[in-house]
């Protein structure tokens, strides 16, 4: 009779006991929840660091390409039958990964924009070159664009620019 009579009791302990199991449910899966959830934030997260220093090397890149240019005009606005084409030519080779057919460079001499010069359609300034050696002594701004595609963030472009005036000492 004790038998019959303990069965019935440890089916009800056992009951008991998986009820509370689900209820308070128990540590297997939580990591694997844990880590679906956190993963996509981690990986945007790393992703738009990524491309922020993207950008910010073609910034750099671009100053520096500018600065290069703007010094190689100095030396050669007035031994050059053509600076502005020659000045763009140099960017762009100092521009080492950034697509040359984007850039687009803004000559200015004493206030006045002489050129602007964008990818392999360069506009010469061979008429100008007169104004370039006239000014001789005066400061010159070389101004440059470049677009940049955030690809983390698709919806949104921007424009990276730099400007560098050298003098003529």
């Amino acid at each position: 009779m004790n038998v019959e009579r303990g069965k019935p009791r440890q089916t009800l302990l056992l009951m008991q006991r998986r009820r509370r199991g689900l209820r308070f449910g128990s540590e297997e899966g939580n990591a694997l929840v844990e880590t679906a959830i956190l993963l996509p934030i981690f990986m945007a997260f790393i992703a738009g660091v990524s491309t922020f220093a993207l950008a910010l090397n073609n910034q750099l890149t671009l100053t520096k390409a500018t600065a290069a240019g703007a010094e190689y005009l100095q030396t050669i606005r007035t031994s050059s039958t053509d600076p502005c084409a020659n000045t763009y030519t140099a960017i762009a080779g100092a521009a080492t990964g950034l697509n040359g057919n984007n850039i687009t460079v803004t000559i200015t001499i004493n206030g006045t924009a002489t050129t602007e010069t964008t990818g392999t359609t360069a506009n010469s300034c061979t008429g100008n070159v007169s104004t370039l050696q006239a000014a001789q002594g005066d400061p010159v701004t070389v101004s440059t664009t470049y677009p940049c595609s955030l690809w983390f963030v698709s919806w949104h472009t921007c424009q990276l620019s730099a400007k560098v005036t050298e003098y003529e000492y």
